[in-house]
């Protein structure tokens, strides 16, 4: 695990990771194939935290999808997802 859970700072969103059932609901909901996500390293500074606590037994691998939720002024939470590549 990294020195420091940059996950608990103030500035960084909420990022979980989504079970297959979930990822092919919300696709089918925003009318997109996984490949039109926007892409997120395997390397990023969130995954790797969310890798070293992350309940998933084979670790966070490349093809997976994380929910990231930012607080909004506007829209008062905004809920993107990204695609994990290397």
């Amino acid at each position: 695990m990294p020195a420091f859970n940059i996950l608990n700072h103030e500035m960084v969103p909420e990022h979980r990771l989504l079970g297959d059932k979930e990822v092919e609901k919300i696709l089918k909901k925003i009318g997109i194939t996984r490949e039109q996500l926007p892409k997120i390293k395997l390397s990023d500074p969130a995954i790797r935290v969310l890798e070293a606590t992350s309940a998933h037994k084979e670790g966070i691998r490349e093809g997976m999808i994380v929910e990231i939720k930012r607080k909004s002024k506007t829209a008062d939470q905004f809920t993107a997802y990204r695609l994990i590549t290397r």
